[in-house]
């Protein structure tokens, strides 16, 4: 039969075996041109996910998945020596990191090439909170995406439709068999893309914790490791932190309110702690892998807050997409607050990160884009009854549901490291010419 190879692939993968670069290869080939039919390849997916995969294989499958369409390459970058970076979140709620990382990575010397996804489940999408900015623009084609990051050194952007095609059909077919939750799938998958835009390094913040994909830092480390391990097959430098996702990472929590919030913090008007911490950490990575020595880290991303470098990239990069500085300026949340209130005294001891995710896009969804839900009690907080533990920014969402997702105790919890882990690369990875280093 012709379809024989393809039947053999499945049972030795359904036995626990591995396949080989040409399998790995002439099945992603097929299953784009559509010779292989999808039946065998949710069965393909199914098997991994119950038996895993390699090394080797999860780089064969990676590889395949980045032939598949357009390389996207930095000319005008690469003949100075200079390395494009690439950040990637696995998810969170009031996850804002990237809307700030990126141009301040930008105004410390190390250019960003940001490819971005929309919401997905709970968790927040980047390029909706940017596009959140009136005017702003994310579906760049790939020759004006390679631009803007040659000429004011950042961007975030849509993957376009000839990046990685065969991801996107195989990511779709993942969610619907259940095969989503897969170490190597979700490996290929990330790199694929992050090889695809023209990274020549990347930075993974894998998120743990109930308001994460990934439940236990166990589960984050294992794939921090896979990501990095795998980057490095193909010649790029790369780091994975494993961040804290039990709670919401920032106090802001929806699209608009989210680029409010960046905003904010570039220009120096307000700082949330704990959304500072996390992205000091994700930008030294980035300046790290970028290229930048790491006594130099710290005073430069300091120089480019305090001089308001950042912000003045941060507003290039808005006006490059279609906003303006004056959309940016003005920028403001719904008006319409209600406050959502402790019912006892105690302390804070959990936030349900999900529910405030769903919470937050009801809001929105009902509301616009400046609606939102604002944190102002964080776990480990001391509350008294009737003290805010939210402000519900717009209607939709009744204050007492918001507060319900907030767990008041006796006694104040135990401190959680935002990083619990950090992966790196061995050495500098030399950016490489071709695929595989």
């Amino acid at each position: 039969m012709q379809d024989g190879w393809l039947r053999r692939a499945l049972e030795v993968k359904r036995d626990g075996g591995a396949l080989d670069d040409a399998t790995w290869t002439r099945i992603i080939d097929g299953y784009v041109d559509g010779s292989v039919e999808e039946a065998c390849v949710a069965a393909l997916a199914m098997a991994v996910a119950i038996r895993g995969m390699d090394l080797a294989e999860i780089a064969a499958l990676t590889e395949a998945m980045v032939r598949s369409g357009d390389v996207l390459a930095y000319p005008r970058l690469s003949e100075r020596g200079v390395r494009v970076v690439d950040k990637h979140s696995s998810g969170g709620v009031g996850d804002t990191v990237s809307l700030v990382a990126v141009p301040l990575a930008a105004a410390c010397g190390v250019p960003v090439a940001k490819l971005s996804g929309r919401a997905l489940g709970h968790t927040g999408g980047t390029l909706d909170k940017l596009e959140a900015i009136p005017g702003v623009r994310t579906d760049l084609s790939p020759a004006a995406f390679v631009a803007q990051v040659e000429g004011i050194g950042c961007a975030i952007a849509a993957q376009s439709a000839r990046l990685v095609p065969a991801d996107r059909q195989l990511y779709a077919l993942r969610d619907r068999t259940g095969t989503v939750p897969s170490t190597g799938l979700i490996a290929s998958s990330i790199v694929s893309k992050k090889i695809a835009g023209g990274a020549d390094a990347i930075v993974f913040d894998v998120k743990a914790g109930r308001g994460a994909f990934m439940r236990t830092v166990e589960d984050a480390l294992a794939l921090s490791e896979t990501l990095v391990r795998l980057a490095a097959r193909f010649g790029r430098r790369a780091s994975a932190l494993v961040s804290d996702m039990e709670e919401p990472l920032g106090a802001a929590v929806g699209t608009g309110i989210e680029a409010v919030e960046a905003r904010d913090f570039l220009r120096g008007d307000d700082r949330d702690p704990r959304l500072a911490e996390a992205i000091f950490a994700v930008v030294h990575e980035m300046l790290r892998v970028g290229g930048v020595a790491d006594e130099e880290i710290a005073p430069r991303t300091l120089d480019a807050l305090g001089s308001g470098a950042a912000y003045e990239r941060f507003v290039q990069l808005v006006e490059a997409q279609g906003g303006s500085r004056t959309t940016v300026d003005e920028l403001s949340v719904d008006g319409r607050r209600t406050s959502a209130l402790a019912g006892r005294s105690g302390f804070v001891t959990a936030i349900d990160a999900v529910a405030i995710g769903e919470q937050a896009r009801e809001l929105v969804a009902a509301g616009g884009p400046f609606a939102g839900i604002r944190i102002t009690a964080r776990v480990g907080t001391p509350v008294r009854a009737g003290e805010v533990l939210a402000e519900c920014i717009g209607d939709g969402v009744p204050a007492a549901t918001i507060a319900a997702a907030f767990t008041v105790g006796d006694a104040a919890p135990a401190a959680r490291p935002l990083v619990a882990k950090m992966v790196r690369d061995a050495q500098a990875a030399v950016p490489s010419n071709g695929l595989r280093s």
